[in-house]
């Protein structure tokens, strides 16, 4: 063989070899992530060749499937889909899918191994879809909902006990169903929400961080409490009204001069959301030990799966001795979502046992057998049960005859803290109303609610925990309680 021939051979066989090479990286390494690639139109065939399984509120489906007369031949059908959207998520044949949909969507659309008997998985041949079996209360969810109306905000409800969320509402919802295909008025219909400046595609509820406001008062009494700082909710504060912060000239007033916040027992500080209170409290503490009771609670934690996966709520680090005492009213950079307001009301419902949330009770296949089931699970101890006993009864003077009223419900155990959140460049922006609650009907039924509402038509001055938020956690309490 001439030297030009042997050299065009060995180029060719060279050239054979480094395609081998990579169709078995593209086939092993890259494999699972080209399969599950949204924009793999083979993918997306399979995927929609048959119904999907349903994703279940309460025993009954909330999704469904259509017949199209396209490549896909099913598409997704929501019913109330802007009720259950924060729940659910979204399945497109065109955008792909979110939240339950994607997690879940080896049950949903017959691919999971676990649904496959041993000829189905010899020949590949789809197995029957499962379904996805949530644990959202209807009655909770509707009146979070309901409650919410036109107002931008979220609620969540969580059973104490167990984790398990009763209620997921975030507003301005969306209708998934509305983009669930691939024609063009699908396609119209996902950009109109892309441009909608109050985003109603954002799951308020879990993805969404807020400044606390005075909800995050509760987390302060309870480092307190369990510090050894203060005794009970009864003893007296070390507390002068006005407050200096320290290394400052800037004195801190309360919201309501005329309030008895001055050496103000926790009760009574909570009662009238006293600042000057809280704020000097944490500077006691300093920050690693509010830190820590934060923590205990759900704060700073970037993994917490429901299984969605919620966004990370956060106690600054590194703060000055005057940022610390804003941080005590959950100000400055204190940050949380609805979901972890609701987890400390929990804990402090539950003895200081915090139960890891969750919102999916099971995935069965296609003859209804469970495939998993999710176990309740411990997320930390709080808090101690003496803590939690001391709080609950604060809470309930809250209720009882402070400023959160509006949240009686007769015949029932009701505790609250109210939080108005000042945001935006020197607190020009619209204040967030929070309202954090639990509810015990005496008879073993608790619930606990965190609801904020970011922005509603009420005025400046009208804005607070109690008067907006606090009418929505009442009607989401009475309706996870049985009976009420």
């Amino acid at each position: 063989m001439n030297k030009p021939l042997r050299n065009a051979s060995v180029f060719s066989l060279l050239l054979v070899l480094a395609l081998l090479i990579w169709v078995t990286y593209v086939q092993v390494a890259r494999g699972s992530s080209l399969r599950d690639n949204p924009h793999n139109s083979r993918t997306a065939i399979s995927q929609y060749a048959g119904p999907l399984g349903n994703i279940l509120v309460g025993g009954k489906p909330v999704t469904g499937s259509a017949a199209t007369t396209g490549s896909l031949k099913y598409k997704r059908t929501y019913t109330d889909g802007k009720l259950y959207a924060p729940v659910t998520g979204y399945a497109s044949q065109s955008y792909g899918s979110n939240q339950l949909e994607a997690l879940d969507r080896g049950v949903l659309d017959g691919s999971d191994s676990r649904l496959k008997n041993p000829l189905q998985a010899l020949t590949r041949e789809r197995s029957k879809p499962g379904d996805v079996i949530t644990t959202i209360d209807p009655a909770a969810q509707k009146a979070a909902y309901n409650g919410l109306g036109n107002k931008t905000g979220a609620a969540v409800a969580i059973d104490p006990k167990t984790g398990a969320i009763l209620a997921l509402a975030s507003t301005p919802s969306y209708d998934p169903g509305s983009f669930a295909g691939s024609s063009t008025a699908d396609g119209k219909a996902w950009s109109a929400l892309q441009k909608k400046k109050k985003q109603p595609m954002l799951n308020r509820a879990l993805r969404q961080t807020y400044p606390p406001g005075s909800a995050f008062k509760l987390v302060v009494a309870a480092a307190a409490l369990e510090d050894g700082l203060y005794s009970s909710v009864d003893e007296p504060t070390k507390s002068p009204d006005p407050y200096r912060l320290p290394g400052t000239t800037t004195d801190m007033h309360n919201e309501n001069r005329s309030a008895p916040c001055e050496n103000a027992t926790l009760r009574t500080a909570l009662q009238y959301s006293c600042n000057t209170v809280f704020a000097k409290m944490a500077v006691d503490l300093g920050q690693s030990k509010v830190a820590a009771q934060a923590e205990k609670l759900g704060f700073d934690d970037s993994k917490l799966d429901i299984p969605v996966r919620a966004a990370k709520s956060l106690y600054p680090h590194g703060m000055d001795r005057a940022q610390t005492a804003l941080s005590g009213m959950g100000q400055f950079d204190v940050t949380a979502t609805p979901l972890q307001m609701a987890m400390v009301a929990s804990a402090i419902a539950e003895d200081g046992k915090l139960m890891t949330p969750y919102e999916v009770d099971r995935t069965t296949d296609g003859n209804a057998s469970a495939l998993d089931r999710t176990g309740t699970k411990t997320y930390s101890q709080a808090m101690s049960k003496d803590t939690a006993t001391e709080l609950r009864s604060a809470m309930r003077t809250v209720v009882e005859k402070g400023t959160g009223t509006n949240a009686k419900i007769p015949g029932v155990t009701v505790g609250g803290k109210t939080g108005t959140a000042q945001h935006g460049e020197n607190n020009s922006a619209n204040p967030y109303a929070w309202f954090v609650s639990y509810a015990d009907d005496g008879s073993g039924h608790k619930v606990a609610v965190a609801v904020v509402v970011e922005d509603s038509d009420a005025a400046r001055a009208d804005i607070s925990g109690g008067g907006l938020a606090g009418p929505i956690a009442k009607s989401v309490m009475k309706a996870a309680l049985p009976g009420e």
